[in-house]
């Protein structure tokens, strides 16, 4: 009976050491389409999918980036190093490659730029270059560039001129999200107030 005990013994702690020696099992992950990396930059979730994936795909990112160029990875490469995510920390080294995405046309890229301007963020605060970039990504279609834009005109930024190609572009937005939408109401109510009725009537009618 003590030889079946201790046998027994034995074996439990054998079998519960093993349990918590046992490493965790990294799943492969595989590299993100275009279509789905873009899609996540979209909506903002690209920096926490590449940390929910552990950082393993930090050497394939860096070679879409660097050596490939395309425009999406150079976006990702670079704001994962603009705020440290599963790299090095060096914002320099990271806007340098969000300005090559938005040189080669990438509109989350030239949205984001201006909004660092705007703000401050790692650059100096100028208003003249994040008026450019924002009304460039407006004019792509970027909503969040749209709603800025206006807020900017409203603050007395840029040329009235530009009035009636701010309120056409977010009014014929698609948007879909309820708070968002009634965040267009009010910007565009309140930019019509600055505008003439014949030039609001003409930004309404004209789709592009």
């Amino acid at each position: 009976m003590r030889v079946f005990a201790y046998t027994l013994l034995i074996s439990m702690t054998f079998s519960f050491a093993s349990t918590a020696e046992e490493p965790p099992i990294l799943q492969a992950v595989q590299i993100y389409s275009q279509d789905e990396l873009l899609a996540l930059i979209r909506q903002n979730k690209h920096l926490q999918r590449v940390e929910d994936d552990r950082c393993q795909l930090n050497r394939d990112i860096e070679d879409r980036a660097v050596k490939l160029n395309v425009p999406a990875y150079q976006f990702l490469y670079g704001d994962m190093l603009a705020w440290g995510v599963c790299v090095t920390q060096d914002p320099r080294r990271g806007l340098h490659y969000i300005n090559k995405a938005a040189d080669q046309g990438l509109v989350a890229a030239i949205e984001q730029i201006g909004r660092y301007y705007h703000i401050g963020r790692f650059v100096q605060k100028d208003e003249e270059k994040a008026y450019r970039y924002i009304y460039r990504a407006a004019e792509l279609g970027h909503l969040n560039a749209q709603f800025r834009l206006i807020a900017m005109l409203l603050d007395g930024m840029g040329s009235p001129s530009d009035f009636e190609n701010a309120y056409r572009w977010l009014h014929h937005a698609i948007i879909a999200d309820d708070k968002e939408h009634q965040q267009a109401v009010n910007l565009l109510d309140q930019l019509a107030q600055r505008m003439p009725d014949k030039v609001v009537k003409k930004a309404k009618k004209q789709a592009y």
